[in-house]
């Protein structure tokens, strides 16, 4: 079954607010995923990258935050805002975890999300943070882009 970009797009919005809601709010995956269920119209999303995502994500903090925290530059994670931390969580996940998905379709969405819902400018910090990570984790898919 192929998924449409739509759907991915939206499941990625949805799972970005779902882990600000999580790490702002601390209530259970399983209580913010049934919330979204009830209050979204969920027919239009790619309900199990949703899922994946909003449960993967947690648990595996502390590496996403090893792939992208040298990236930072000057800051620190504690000192960016909840939602330029959920975008980079994310899409390092991304990053790492599906192969399937073009770098920079990751970069794209997380930087269009940042658009939408992040501080003033904040999509430009996102966008270098998640090239310098992408060089990283995806350094041959990131150089055969640049060569080709």
């Amino acid at each position: 079954m192929t998924v449409s970009p739509a759907a991915r797009r939206k499941a990625r919005h949805y799972a970005m607010q779902a882990l600000y809601q999580w790490q702002m709010a601390g209530s259970t995956l399983s209580a913010i995923e049934a919330e979204f269920r009830t209050d979204n119209d969920m027919s239009k999303v790619d309900v199990p990258y949703f899922q994946e995502l909003l449960h993967t994500v947690p648990k595996q903090l502390t590496e996403l935050e090893a792939a992208f925290g040298p990236h930072l530059q000057d800051r620190a994670l504690d000192e960016l805002d909840p939602i330029t931390q959920a975008l980079l969580r994310l899409a390092t996940y991304e990053l790492k975890a599906r192969l399937d998905v073009p770098y920079k379709v990751v970069i794209n969405e997380a930087v269009s999300l940042a658009k939408k819902f992040g501080a003033t400018d904040s999509h430009k910090f996102i966008n270098g943070v998640l090239d310098r990570t992408a060089a990283d984790l995806r350094a041959v898919e990131v150089q055969a882009t640049k060569k080709g």
